[in-house]
Parts: structure tokens; sequence; C-alpha cells
């Protein structure tokens, strides 16, 4: 268990919290792109590490994320309007006409003189915005140390090879991260869904998630993060191999079942007590099917269904997830509750806004969870009184892959799939 002084630190990522430096020393996923779509579209208000920010695309093309608020009377200004092109780009407050780039810089005070240099001193916060695999990505640290742009990856196939989605999450981002990091939940919570989901079922690996309902967790330190193996008995000479890659701060790849395409998720704090649940499926050696598509737009797989408008799933703690106990009873799902990403949400939310790690009591397969918060205290305290870089945060440590292997019983997965578990454009993951 961690003490209570820990789990502030690790669940804690407001503007100048130890954490919160932390993540603002990597490119960030914010938005997808399609929700900031053509030169003059509607502002969108974005929350990320408790900052309060409006993403712009103005009649210039220009984009950026800026302060929501106007630094005279601190109006709100997504009810801004952009200035026609031609003009210069930007957006206006609409109580008095300030002006600002895609930048944050003041463009405009007509109130003032334009001789009187008054609006050159007036910058709002901002941060860069960069399209990349279907997703606007954005880095809020100090701007001498920003990395070049991310490579992970689902987000460097062509477009046809892929499918984002993010959805709302209420509690803090690091019940959730663990979550992502848990492999041994799936033989209980997902069981049934293993069967019936269309983007898990079919493949040869999930007898052993059925059959071996005690797996042994092997947990590497690499320089970015982690590699979680679990394995689970197969044959009498051979283990099943799940290795699932943790980079930091916030990555997590699930390993491949059959010829499914693969899952993955970033875990995004907007506050402290609700997260960004991104999930990114993709092939590497081919076009996802019309099928495959179109059950990730259903809410299968590690996706979600809407509410209408909004990002907030349609199951949620207010209609209790939609729970069905009646298909609890028969078995047609372990918990009662629809749906791979759903299941892993509505226990997460369960545990409270904050999980209390202080009456935790945690077991050999919860080493992934204790490596990754050492892991983050430990960069946390470099950064914070070294200066150290934080790890991984240059495009190399990107070209990672999750595997899903078997192995002869006395080799160590670390060597034995450390070609499966490197990206390797155009060639599928190592999967059973």
């Amino acid at each position: 268990m961690l003490k209570k002084e820990q789990n502030d630190l690790l669940t804690q990522t407001g503007p100048g919290t130890p954490l919160g430096e932390l993540f603002r020393r990597y490119w960030l996923p914010v938005m997808l792109s399609r929700e900031l779509p053509a030169p003059g579209c509607e502002p969108v208000r974005v929350k990320l590490l408790s900052e309060r920010l409006l993403a712009i695309r103005d009649e210039e093309d220009n984009i950026g994320l800026i302060d929501e608020f106007c630094a005279h009377r601190g109006v709100s200004l997504w009810f801004g309007r952009y200035d026609e092109k031609g003009q210069g780009g930007g957006i206006r407050c609409p109580y008095h006409g300030w002006k600002y780039a895609a930048d944050g810089q003041c463009l405009d005070v007509p109130s003032e003189a334009e001789d009187s240099g008054f609006r050159s001193r007036i910058k709002l916060t901002s941060y860069p915005l960069v399209e990349r695999g279907g997703i606007l990505w954005t880095y809020m640290g100090p701007p001498e140390h920003q990395p070049p742009l991310p490579e992970y990856e689902f987000a460097m196939v062509p477009d046809a090879q892929r499918f984002v989605s993010k959805r709302i999450q209420e509690n803090n981002w690091l019940q959730a991260l663990e979550g992502g990091i848990d492999s041994s939940h799936v033989s209980w919570l997902h069981r049934d869904s293993l069967k019936s989901d269309p983007l898990f079922k079919g493949a040869a690996g999930n007898q052993y998630n059925l059959k071996d309902l005690r797996p042994v967790f092997e947990v590497v330190d690499t320089d970015t993060g982690l590699l979680v193996g679990v394995r689970r008995n197969a044959d009498d000479d051979s283990y099943y191999w799940r290795i699932t890659p943790w980079l930091m701060p916030c990555f997590t790849m699930v390993p491949p079942r059959g010829d499914h395409p693969v899952h993955g998720h970033f875990w995004v704090p907007i506050d402290d007590e609700n997260c960004w649940a991104w999930s990114f499926d993709y092939h590497a050696g081919r076009a996802l099917t019309e099928g495959e598509v179109q059950a990730m737009e259903d809410g299968k797989g590690i996706h979600v269904r809407y509410v209408p408008g909004t990002f907030r799933p349609l199951q949620n703690k207010e209609n209790d997830y939609l729970m069905d106990r009646e298909a609890q009873k028969s078995g047609r799902t372990f918990s009662g509750i629809e749906g791979i990403g759903m299941q892993d949400a509505s226990l997460q939310e369960s545990m409270g806004p904050i999980q209390d790690r202080t009456k935790e009591h945690l077991t050999s397969t919860d080493n992934g969870i204790v490596k990754m918060r050492r892991a983050l205290m430990k960069a946390v305290k470099a950064l914070a009184e070294e200066g150290a870089a934080p790890p991984g945060t240059h495009p190399s440590a990107h070209h990672v892959r999750s595997a899903a292997v078997i192995l002869p019983r006395d080799q160590h997965f670390k060597d034995a799939a450390a070609e499966a578990l490197t990206a390797q454009p155009g060639r599928p993951h190592a999967s059973v």
C-alpha cells in the first residue's frame, strides 16, 4: 500500500505539482482531428491537467491551444468570433473586441492606440497543437525542452489501418492506468467477452486465459517504462506469454489476439478526479475491415457508445452502467456490464474519484502496478530535485509493441520475444 503523501504525489497533476510537471514534458493527445475539422470551425473547450483551455482553428487555418479566458475581464473566448480570412487570423472576445492569435499573442485592443505598445505586452498562456494519426497533440512544458513529435506505431500507419476514440472517465487517471497494466483481471472480468466480442473472439490464445486463472507476472524495467510479462500454462513444455508495454507517463498497449487489430490506450488527466481514456486499434499489416470498423463504432472491444453529442459513455454511473443482473446470473457477462471498455470503467469509477491506496492489499499479480508507481516516483523526484530529463520523451521510445507468444518454459520473454516487442512497419504483431 502507499502512504497518503505518495498517493497524493501520484494523483495530482495540476499546474505546479511534481507529477504535473512530469506530464508536461511529453506530447499528450488532446483532441480527435475531426473535432477541429476546418478553418473557421467552432472553437472547442479543453480541460487538461486542470488547465481550462480553448482549441481554435481560425479562418487562416492557424491552430492553437490557448487560455480559455480573455486577459481583459476574464470572459470565456469560446463565445468569441474569428476575423474574416485576410484579416490576420485570430479570435476576438465578444465583450470588448480584444483579439488573440493562435499562439495567444494579443493582436488588437480596439480601445487603445495602435502605437501604445499595450497589446504587445498581452499574451495568453498557449501550447502548440500538432496533427498526427487522427489526433491533435500538445506539449505543455518548457519550450526549450520540447521533444520531437510522437512516433507511436498506431499513429504512423495509413489511416485505413487505424481507429481512434476517446471517452470521459470519472475517476483519477492513475486507477485507469493501473487497470491497463493489470492483466490478471482479464480471466475474470472479461472472460465472457473473450468468447463473444467480435474484436476478441476466436483467437487461439483465449483458451489459455480461460484455463489458467493463476497467471505469473514477471515485470522488466526498461529505460522508458516497463514490460509487464504475464505467463500462463500452455502445453506441457511451454508458456503462453502476454506482454504489455507501459511507456511513461500514461501509454499502454494490449497484447494482440489472433489476427484481430491491436488495442492500446492513453490515460490523460483532465483534472484530479477525471481523465480522458484514449483508445486506439490498428493493424500493422493490413487495412481494418468494414466489419471491424463498424464494431468499433458500435462500442465493441475497448470502445464505447456515447451519450449523443458528447464523449460521455452511454453507460455511466447515473444509470448504473445499464447493469443487467440477469445477464450476470446467466453468465452472459461476468459483471453484468456490457462491453470491455465499460466493464473496466465501471469498476474503476466505483473506487471513487481518487482511490485511497493506504487501504489496499496487493498481491504478486500487482507487481506491474508496484513497479510502475516506483518508476513514476523516481522520475518525478529526479526532475524536481536534479532537473533530470524524464524517461521516454524522445520518439525512439515509441517504437515498441505488445506481443502474445508461446515460448519454451526455459526461455524468458525479455530475450526470446525481443524482436516481437519492437515495431516493424508493415509486419503484423506476434500473436496467438
